[in-house]
Order: structure tokens, then C-alpha cells, then sequence
């Protein structure tokens, strides 16, 4: 039964901005949801009257705190921390911390947003929340990340646990902040639990959780490309970025015979047109993981171009996949990648395309994944970290793996059967009416709390 007045986008989204003004990241990232799930919900009386997207958009709570923290010369620094833990209807909060200077309110609610729908779709029983602090670990030692994230743990752990809210890594959260982070909770709840994800293996880590979020996105891709009877040997990828999301997807590729080309970072993009190789990714591996080197010295080891303060989005390709950070694609480089012969986009980053850019695409009609669906792989592999911790044991890479590839397989399959228009699947819209539905459904069963 259609409603008599039904819900507009325009409706919606006024009373959202009014209510979280200078928050565009968050707008941004709610619009897309929005647009694809208020045609369904109009169909749903019972969702209406329940105001579900209404609490969907609002966070459980949002928690902010001050970081004091001395450097090494001994000098006092205040930073900013924040955790969004925003629904948990489906299971604990789950999500990553980021540190980075830009990090904001605004950035944590879109990331914490986007979170709820990508762990639905993981099928695993995990919520949506996420966090972070405006802290740049560039340029700082061991010992002074060490005692930041020991004073930002220190008041985070009031908020978190195995059955409440379990944090990862993201954008300058790698192992050793991480570690530095568990080490610090452990000593304050005085328990071992799985309570953060993304561990040592020594100290409860799962294998394959580092190339998790690359190696699934390479995954989901090849599921849209087997539904349509396609593969990704032989076929030119661009990739942007080249930390630990871009190295995995590059490694994964390499392996299913598909050319990578390009990389980049802030200061701008290489372009090998013979393609990497295993080699040259273990160089790239160093570079950025052990020296924290600029993308540019790839090209001077290996006579590669460097274009400087550009994104690759220019370089000819079949298949791209924005790996680095929020709206790295806008409408101008949608445009360019389509007419320049790409067919296939898949985002390994959260949000790297802008809304213009995913409009490009959706009416393009090519192979477009959005990152809810294809860079639910680490947050998937979060999810059997946990399960792992859980039980006390510990999986074989293999079987990680297989668990990894069943479970991109099945959101490829979702997003499919919620998006599928004749002989086209609309892979924004099935990922969003996916999670949306089982997540709203559960908030019914609930009644309004």
C-alpha cells in the first residue's frame, strides 16, 4: 500500500541538515542511502510510522573526549578524540578508529554510517560504529604514538568490549597502534578479550586480516565480472593509493593475471605501462610500510612516470579501484574513466566517489561497486577475528580465505538480488536495500527504543 503522502529525498535530507549543520561528509553519505531506500519504505507504512531511517540517521550516542599526551621534548599536546556508536540493532558496535588530521565529527558519522550497512551485508553479527582522533602519526616516534594511544585508551575504554563495541584499524591505526591500543586496554579491564580487532598474531590476531579489505574487493569484482561471464586476467587496472588497501588489491590482482598501472599517494601517481609485478609491489611494500617513502621513489627505481599532485584517474583502463580515501573521484574523472574505455569501478576505499561521479556511473551502466559492499572485506574478517577470539582458537590462512571469498560472494549475491533490473543489477541500490532491510527489520522487532 502506497502512503497518501509519501516520504520525499528533499523532506528528508532539509530536516537532516538542519539537524547536523556543517557535517557535508555526513550528508553526503546519508543522501546516497537515502535515495535508494525511500521508495521502499514508502511501500512500507509500518516503516514510516516507525520513523526507522529518521533513528537510523541519528547515532546511539556520539562520544567525544580530550587527549593529553607529552612529546618527546616533554611538551604537553591536547588532541581530540571521538567514538560514534551508531546502531546496534544487528549486533556489537563494530568499526575502525582513524587518525588523521582531518578526522571530525562530521568524517566519524560518515564512516559510523556506512558501517551499519557494510556489516549487515557481511551477514556476521555486527553493528555500525566508528572513531578516531585529529592526531597525525607522520612524523612521530614509537614512543610518543605509544603514549598517545595509551591516553586515548584511556578514556575509550569505558565505551568498548567484546559484547559493546569492538574498534579496529583504518587510516593511521595499522599494527602498531593497535598493539599499543590492546596493550593498554588489557592493563586497564584487567581481561584478555577480543574487545579490539586487528590484533598480533601472537596476541590474537586472525591471518589474512591485513589483506582482508584489498583481497575482497579484488573478490567482489570478479563476482560481477563471472555474472557476466568475464575474469580479470588480462585485463588494465588502475589502482589509487598504495598503503595497505591498494597493496593487497594490487597483490591480488597480480595474481589473477590482471595489469596494474598505476598507484599513488597525496603527492601524486605513478604509471608503469608494463604493469607490476610481485617485485616491484615488495618494493612498494617497503617504501611505505618500513622507510614511509613517497610513491614517487617507485619511480625513479623502476623508470616509471610520476605525475605529480594528480589522481590516475586519467590512465586508459578496463577496471579501477579507488583505494585511498573519501571522494577521490569526482564527476569530471567519472567522465574521463568511461570515456577513456573502463567498464568496471570497484571502491576499496569508503566513499572514494562523489555523489556526481556514482550518478556518472549508475547511468553509464557499468560495473559499479560501491564501497559498503566491496570494502566490506576487512570489517568481514574483523567480524571471524572475533569469532576466533571467542572460541580461543585460531584459523589457517586457507581457511580464512575461503571464509573471506564465501562471504564477499554472498553481498555480491544480496546486492544482486536487490538491485537486478532486467539485465542490469544496480549495485548501490542492492547494497542499500540489503542492509537497510535487515537492519530496519530487526529495529521493528525491537519497538522504539
Amino acid at each position: 500500500m502506497e502512503l497518501t503522502h509519501p516520504l520525499t529525498l528533499d523532506d528528508f535530507m532539509s530536516g537532516l541538515v538542519k539537524r547536523n549543520e556543517g557535517q557535508p561528509e555526513f550528508h553526503q553519505a546519508v543522501k546516497e542511502v537515502a535515495e535508494t531506500v525511500i521508495p521502499y519504505i514508502n511501500k512500507r507504512p509500518e516503516l514510516r510510522e516507525a520513523q526507522i531511517l529518521e533513528r537510523l540517521t541519528e547515532p546511539d550516542r556520539v562520544i567525544s573526549f580530550r587527549v593529553s599526551w607529552q612529546d618527546d621534548e616533554g611538551h604537553v599536546r591536547v588532541n581530540r578524540g571521538c567514538r560514534v556508536q551508531f546502531n546496534n540493532s544487528i549486533g556489537p558496535y563494530k568499526g575502525g578508529l582513524r587518525f588523521h588530521p582531518t578526522v571530525s565529527e562530521s568524517v566519524i558519522k560518515f564512516l559510523g554510517f556506512e558501517q551499519i550497512f557494510k556489516n549487515a551485508l557481511t551477514t556476521l553479527p555486527m553493528g555500525g560504529g566508528k572513531g578516531g582522533a585529529n592526531f597525525n602519526p607522520k612524523g612521530k616516534s614509537d614512543r610518543e604514538i605509544m603514549r598517545f594511544c595509551q591516553a586515548f585508551m584511556t578514556e575509550l575504554h569505558r565505551y568498548i568490549g567484546p559484547n559493546t563495541d569492538v574498534p579496529a584499524g583504518d587510516i593511521g591505526v595499522g599494527a602498531r597502534e593497535i598493539s599499543y591500543l590492546f596493550g593498554m586496554y588489557k592493563r586497564l579491564s584487567n581481561e584478555f578479550t577480543g574487545a579490539i580487532t586487528g590484533k598480533g598474531i601472537e596476541f590474537g590476531g586472525s591471518r589474512i586480516r591485513t589483506e582482508a579489505t584489498g583481497y575482497g574487493s579484488v573478490y567482489f569484482m570478479q563476482n560481477m565480472l563471472a555474472a557476466r561471464r568475464d575474469a580479470v586476467e588480462g585485463k588494465t587496472c588502475v589502482v589509487s593509493g598504495s598503503g595497505n588497501v591498494a597493496q593487497y588489491t594490487t597483490e591480488k590482482l597480480i595474481e589473477l593475471g590482471g595489469k596494474v598501472v598505476t598507484l599513488s599517494d597525496s603527492s601524486g601517481f605513478i604509471h608503469d605501462p608494463e604493469g607490476l609485478t610481485h617485485e616491484k609491489l615488495s618494493f612498494v611494500k617497503e617504501l611505505k610500510n618500513g622507510k614511509r617513502g613517497r610513491i614517487s621513489d617507485y619511480a625513479e627505481e623502476f623508470r616509471a612516470t610520476f605525475v605529480e599532485g594528480e589522481r590516475p584517474w586519467t590512465v586508459p583502463c578496463d577496471l579501477a579501484f579507488p583505494s585511498a580515501t573519501q571522494n577521490e573521484i569526482g564527476s569530471r574523472d567519472a567522465t574521463t574513466l568511461i570515456e577513456n574505455g573502463a567498464f568496471g569501478v570497484c571502491e576499496g576505499a569508503n566513499m572514494p566517489s562523489d555523489l556526481d561521479a556514482i550518478e556518472i556511473f549508475r547511468n553509464s551502466r557499468i560495473l559499479f561497486a560501491p564501497g559498503k559492499a566491496a570494502n566490506a572485506g576487512g570489517v568481514a574478517v574483523s567480524g571471524l577475528e572475533q569469532s576466533q577470539n571467542a572460541m580461543r582458537l585460531s584459523w589457517s590462512p586457507d581457511e580464512v580465505d575461503s571464509r573471506l571469498k564465501s562471504i564477499m560472494a554472498e553481498i555480491h549475491d544480496q546486492c544482486v538480488e536487490h538491485g537486478r533490473s532486467g539485465d542490469y543489477v544496480d549495485y548501490v541500490k542492492g547494497a542499500n536495500l540489503a542492509g537497510f532491510i535487515k537492519v530496519a527489520n530487526a529495529m521493528l522487532a525491537y519497538g522504539v527504543t
